[in-house]
Formats: C-alpha cells, structure tokens, sequence
C-alpha cells in the first residue's frame, strides 16, 4: 500500500505563476561498497551529490540530484533562461535550453546541468498536479521490473555472491556483471552470480558490461568464450559507445543482444546506432538530456522495434520514466545507498520497483542529514572525473596488476 500523502491546495491552471530561483547545495556519500570496472579496477567509494531545489512564487519547489561539478551551469542556466517563466511549459523550456546551447552542442558538463533543470521542472510539474510524476508522465502503472547491478569489479567473490543474493530476495533474478580484464575471473564471477540469483527462485537473466574496454575483435574473442559457459542476454558497451560499425560487428558475432547509450548525451547519437542495427537494447537515463530527452530516444528505439532499459540512480526516481515508455524491459538497480541524505519509499517488491503515490518524484530532502554529509572542497568544482578510461583500452589486452606498466602510480 502506498503511504498517504497531504493534499496541497491546487495551483489555478490559468493564472500566472513564475520561477523565482534555484538554489544548490552540495554534499558527499559514501557508498555501500567500493564500485569499480575494467577502466577503474580499484574503485572508489566516495561520491560527491548536490542537492537541487528550483523555486517558485508559488511555494512549491521542484527537487532533484545533480553533481556538484556543473553548480555553476546550472545556476548560469535558471538565471538567463528559466527566471520569471511559468514552469509549467516543462518541454518548451527543455527547448529553450537545448537551443541556447547549439553552438557548442549539449554535451559534457551542460547536458549534465540541463539534465538535472529538466528533472526539477517535472518534479514541480508533478507536484503542481499534486500526483505522482508517474501519472504525469501517463503510465498506467506503478511497478517497473528491477535487475540488479553491482559496478562490482572490485568485490570480492564473497561480497558478489552476497550483493546478488540480496536482491533475489526481493525476487530480482536477473543481473549485470562487471567484466573485461581477467577471462578466467570473469567465468567464475559470472557463475557465482548466477548462482546467487537462482536464490530466487526464478531463472537467472545474465548481462556483462566491459564498459568499452575491449575493441570489437576483443569483445568478439571473449564474449564468445563466456557464451560456451552461459546463456548471455545483454552485453553492454563491447565496443565504444559511438562506434556503430565495431558494435554491429559485435551484436553479428555473438549470439547475446548488444546494450549501449548510457554515456550518450543526445538523441541525435543514437540515431546513426539504431540505423547501421549497432544496438539491440537501447539504454538511457538522468544524463540523456533529462527526462524530456529520455523519452524522445525512447519513443526513437520504439521506431526501430529496440527495447529500452533505464539506468541506475539515486531513489530509483528515473523509474518513474521507466513506468511510461511502452517498450521498457527492466532498469538497474545498484543500491550504492545514494539515497543518503534523500526522504522516500520506493521499494522493491517481488523483483518490481513499487513507486509510491507521493506527489513528483517522492523525494525530498533531510536536512538535518544534508548538514552532516560534509562534502570535500574538492567535490565542489569541476574536474576530471573517476571513470576515465583506462590506458590501452581497446589496444591490448591489459592484467589489473600492470598499474606501474601503464604509468597509473
């Protein structure tokens, strides 16, 4: 049962209303686990956040996460774009956005922050219709099909077994392993998580993710080794994310389906993948250009007969996009506990994200908790980010150990 909510008065759809404001705050969490993959092998645990609130004279604020690297975009966006407009024209200021970008292309840091001002202005929009962005969005349900996801190349085969084994318990059997530097590891990861998810009672759903570490003839030569031990449904990123002919070379040599998209900004990349049959699972999320931008590559895959897949995030709040695109098949769930510092009761339940009926995104933020989450000075600004891509990714085959080859110490 989902938990009541207050009813706020209802805002007069035809008069006036504005946005006053947007204000930031930024905060670090430490995860659950350390997360890693091929291109950061030793992981990290430590994740700057920022916390989001764009306001209105009406009193209603619409809240969202960012990162704490794109503050000064987004407040330089809400100031020259957004300030003084009816909020509620959630598309239109999506628009207004993109085109103010064109010249240098909505890509990197100020997608990042157009992402993260969409977000808030369909959470406001949300709570302004005081009802769940779900029904916003027009879904006709609450529920989205949950797989499990551990960043996990770092973790030890006890703590696999027991990051799979938990969310079987909550009836999620399908999962996502990190892979791509040892073959021989790769097998026996891969096989402890099978057998994690068989907890559940239900048939386990195996995806890998070299996280385009390999080139297509890597990708081909391994994926195809794994495929004489287990049935693969999805293999993500094998090649790099824009390479359509390296990831069609794959998707033609292998028998699991090719998943990519998560590190694309705009659906004019996914355009030339979908044409040149380079992607079987189309995979988006916060940062393809917010929740409006997600829904056109949706509605783009759905053209081409593509399934789409939500990626992982903070609450699970992109689940409420995922509950609307009809040819959704399930989203990531990695339960890093990025929802430090967040109020809110999304749950999963039988192996199904539940979204409440709470109004917007059904989230808000504790305070208290905020003040406590001291970030590092240095999550403030902007720099270079954790996931680069390792050194001789796609040129050769890389052992983990070899840091002082690569010139990583």
């Amino acid at each position: 049962m989902a938990p009541a909510h207050s009813k706020r008065p209802a805002v007069n759809p035809v008069l006036p209303m504005k946005i006053t404001g947007i204000r930031t705050t930024p905060y670090e969490i430490t995860c659950k686990r350390t997360i890693a993959d091929a291109n950061d092998p030793v992981g990290h645990n430590g994740m700057p956040m920022l916390a989001v609130w764009l306001d209105t004279d009406e009193g209603v604020s619409g809240v969202t996460l960012g990162s704490p690297g794109i503050r000064t975009q987004i407040h330089d966006l809400v100031a020259d774009l957004l300030i003084g407009r009816d909020p509620r024209g959630v598309r239109g200021h999506w628009k207004r956005m993109i085109d103010a970008t064109f010249k240098g292309g909505n890509r990197g840091m100020i997608n990042s922050a157009i992402s993260t001002i969409d977000v808030a202005l369909w959470d406001l929009k949300a709570k302004l219709n005081n009802e769940p962005l779900w029904k916003t969005l027009g879904a006709s349900t609450r529920a989205v099909r949950a797989y499990a996801s551990g960043i996990d190349l770092s973790l030890s085969d006890a703590e696999i077994r027991d990051f799979y084994t938990g969310l079987a318990a909550h009836g999620v059997n399908a999962g996502k392993l990190k892979i791509g530097l040892d073959q021989e590891a790769d097998l026996r990861r891969i096989a402890i998580m099978r057998d994690a998810l068989a907890t559940s009672g239900k048939t386990p759903v195996l995806m890998i993710d070299s996280n385009e570490y390999w080139s297509p003839k890597q990708a081909i030569r391994s994926i195809r080794e794994i495929e004489r031990q287990f049935d693969i449904f999805w293999a993500e990123e094998p090649a790099r994310r824009w390479d359509a002919q390296g990831l069609k070379q794959v998707g033609d040599s292998v028998s699991a389906a090719i998943a990519t998209g998560e590190n694309l900004d705009d659906i004019s990349e996914f355009r030339p993948l979908l044409q040149h049959g380079a992607v079987d699972i189309v995979q988006v999320g916060l940062r393809t250009a917010g929740i409006t931008g997600a829904l056109m590559v949706a509605d783009l895959a759905y053209a081409f007969d593509k399934p789409v897949s939500l990626m992982n995030c903070a609450a699970h709040v992109m689940a409420h996009v995922a509950a609307v695109i009809p040819n959704h098949i399930s989203m990531e769930c990695a339960m890093l506990g990025r929802g430090d510092g967040l109020k809110h009761d999304h749950k999963i339940v039988d192996g199904w994200i539940m979204l409440t009926d709470q109004p917007g995104l059904g989230i808000a933020f504790d305070d208290s908790r905020l003040a406590a989450l001291t970030p590092n000075p240095s999550a403030t600004r902007s720099r270079a980010g954790s996931w680069g891509r390792r050194r001789g990714a796609g040129l050769m085959v890389v052992h983990p150990h070899e840091s002082e080859y690569l010139g990583e110490e």
